[in-house]
């Protein structure tokens, strides 16, 4: 080729064998005739990567081991992770390795690629609040990679940072040429498409790319600043922001179900009995009387808090849809209702005297004196407390074949419907009392609750 080409008076850079992108970098028409061999033959991989790199980016200024962790690929975080590495720093970038340079040939031969990192454009500063580590830099490259490193030995450390600074200084501050992104791909790709790459690269990058490069150098830099404004936009919301009566007022925010007192409830439904605890009672009397361990056994919390959710924000509700075929979940999401409230069933002024009423002796006594004091109740709480042991009895009726007792239904309700507004005493001899006080009730419930006319 080299004979033809000066039997026809063509200039060696001018041949067709050589693409437009090698032209001035000294090859010969011999090297471009390889190339072109190769073109023909994608199996030949004789073609190095070594013949298209400058001599700037060949020289090995500094090589040692550190300890690297790397925070930011391409703008985007990533978890701070250190790992020991051999870094070897050229004219141009820093390339890392997992043992030293030379044990590394071997593995480069067989397909390893080392990482590295483009000092051109880059920024190097001693960092305090990225590591609980001392002796840590920071080095941002003009793609938004950032790139921790660390020494505990001083004069090691401070020997990189201006090794590489001195690098950075010596190199353009804005990259004019080819993208290093591209250019470290072919490293690792074929010749064939070591070829087409320098021909993508002579293609004038697309504006979108630019801005979104702007956008991730502006964004690095300008994180704290970022964050600063950020905390101060928060803080004046917190302390603008309108309080949840005021919401409630205006009708931004509706009163719910789950959490509210049971009177302000009882009002929403127009009622003294809340809708949904007639609801799920209905639910359990068909379908869930005869169910072992009916209350004890806990349902799915995810579905019971869906439950939760379709009631407090809509006004429809159908437990008998599919999503609600497990009854545990009805029972559940009951049983959620009456542990929500912000006061229990059984008011927080009548706890103390309903302890020492199960506390006598005489049983006579002891169920005319817990009749009083329900008798005493508000009237939501009355009628909502006779409804519910009324279904209470329904399920003790069937102990042989649910296994609920009227004492274990006084072990599971005791805690939820009765408790003290602020803790005295022993805890358990507290849940003993509670317990007794729901089992004496369903026991006794006709004669506590058959005075007052329906």
């Amino acid at each position: 080729l080299a004979g033809t080409g000066s039997a026809v008076g063509l200039s060696p850079f001018s041949s067709p064998c050589v693409p437009h992108q090698l032209r001035g970098l000294g090859r010969t028409p011999r090297t471009a005739c390889k190339i072109s061999r190769h073109r023909r033959n994608h199996s030949q991989h004789n073609l190095t990567l070594s013949e298209f790199i400058s001599p700037l980016e060949q020289t090995v200024i500094k090589e040692g081991c550190l300890l690297k962790a790397k925070i930011a690929d391409g703008g985007k975080k990533q978890r701070k992770n250190w790992t020991t590495s051999w870094l070897v720093l050229t004219g141009q970038k820093i390339e890392f390795y997992k043992e030293s340079k030379q044990a590394a040939a071997a593995n480069l031969k067989a397909g390893y690629k080392p990482e590295w990192v483009d000092l051109c454009g880059a920024h190097i500063e001693w960092t305090k609040d990225k590591s609980s580590k001392k002796n840590v830099f920071q080095i941002t490259t003009a793609s938004g990679n950032e790139v921790l490193l660390h020494s505990d030995i001083d004069f090691i450390i401070l020997e990189w940072f201006n090794a590489i600074k001195n690098v950075i200084d010596r190199l353009p501050k804005e990259k004019t040429n080819k993208s290093r992104k591209n250019e470290f791909k072919l490293a690792r790709s074929s010749s064939s498409e070591l070829l087409s790459s320098f021909e993508a690269e002579s293609k004038e990058p697309k504006a979108e790319n630019r801005r979104s490069l702007i956008f991730r150098l502006n964004y690095s830099t300008s994180d704290t600043t970022d964050k600063n404004r950020v905390k101060s936009r928060l803080k004046k919301f917190i302390t603008r922001r309108p309080s949840l009566k005021t919401l409630q007022e205006k009708g931004i925010i509706k009163d719910q179900v789950f959490g509210s007192p049971l009177h302000k409830v009882c009002e929403l439904d127009g009622a003294t009995v809340p809708k949904f605890v007639k609801t799920c009672i209905k639910a359990v009397e068909d379908r869930g009387l005869d169910v072992d361990g009916i209350y004890r056994v806990s349902g799915n919390l995810a579905t019971i808090q869906k439950l939760r959710f379709v009631v407090n924000h809509e006004e429809k509700l159908n437990l008998d849809d599919s999503q609600w075929e497990d009854i545990h979940v009805v029972t559940g999401a009951l049983k959620m209702f009456f542990r929500e409230l912000p006061e229990p069933l059984f008011p927080y002024c009548f706890f103390e005297q309903f302890v020492e009423a199960i506390k006598i002796q005489d049983s006579k006594s002891r169920v005319k004196v817990i009749k009083d004091l329900v008798q005493k109740l508000p009237r939501p709480n009355y009628d909502t407390m006779k409804i519910l042991f009324e279904h209470l009895q329904k399920i003790a009726a069937k102990e042989n074949v649910n296994l609920m007792s009227q004492q274990s239904l006084g072990i599971v309700f005791g805690p939820t419907l009765l408790r003290p507004e602020k803790e005295t005493g022993s805890m358990a001899v507290n849940m003993l009392y509670q317990n007794q006080i729901v089992e004496l009730m369903l026991s006794e419930y006709t004669k506590i609750f058959n005075c007052e006319k329906d």
